[in-house]
């Protein structure tokens, strides 16, 4: 474990289908069901807002009462056990991780039990569905909330804070996710350019799998403790 002092570890959507939620781009995933630009960009939330909210309603939904799985509940040991840093950044808008334990984390996505006031900016903690009569409890503006998560065209949450710890780690972890979304799926290149050892654990080859060192696939949930273990033996 002396090896690795500075790790920084991103996670998928893959980390969490074995908790009961849906991926994004496999077969059957949710954009083979929804359109991108309808219920997730901010052009179509201003076309129809009430589709978008109908849609994160249902995917609020669906995340009430999930558990985290093996993969979630390694990752918070991992941060637990380990003597140096360990920052853990996530695309899922979830909370599985922090039900596991994990405290170092980055929603870089947004998250799903959150809201965000368009009229006076306040964010809070929403578990309740939305829907253009909600008012705001800050300021009692009716249909200006919207789910506090990042939408294709909007800049991902603290990114500069991301960077800095990608080029000082030395080693990068990526989990469960596809590595066609961007900023993150360039993440494996600035960790490499500061010399940082990179792993792929996913159930396939990610298309950046090129980009790893190191390369292990499989379920996250039997993979991931396998890692951390590895990891927590130093060696």
């Amino acid at each position: 474990m002396a090896e690795f002092r500075r790790i920084v570890i991103l996670t998928g959507s893959g980390i969490s289908a074995e908790s009961g939620i849906s991926t994004f781009r496999d077969k059957g995933g949710i954009w083979s069901k929804y359109k991108v630009e309808d219920v997730a960009t901010p052009e179509g939330f201003a076309r129809n807002p009430k589709l978008v909210l109908d849609f994160y309603n249902m995917r609020r939904q669906v995340h009430h009462g999930v558990q985290p799985n093996p993969a979630h509940l390694a990752l918070a040991r991992l941060e637990r056990e380990h003597t140096g840093d360990v920052l853990l950044v996530t695309q899922n808008v979830d909370q599985l991780h922090e039900i596991a334990g994990t405290g170092q984390l980055i929603h870089m996505h947004g998250e799903v039990f959150r809201a965000w006031c368009m009229a006076c900016e306040k964010r809070c903690a929403w578990r309740q569905d939305l829907d253009l009569e909600t008012a705001c409890p800050a300021c009692g503006t009716t249909g200006a909330f919207r789910p506090d998560v990042v939408w294709f065209g909007e800049t991902p949450y603290q990114l500069d804070r991301i960077g800095a710890a990608l080029l000082a780690c030395d080693l990068f972890l990526s989990i469960g996710t596809s590595g066609t979304v961007y900023p993150a799926a360039g993440f494996v290149k600035l960790a490499r350019k500061a010399g940082a050892h990179a792993v792929e654990i996913n159930l396939e080859p990610s298309e950046g799998v090129s980009f790893f060192n190191e390369t292990v696939h499989g379920f996250a949930g039997v993979e991931v403790p396998r890692y951390v273990d590895r990891l927590l033996r130093g060696g």
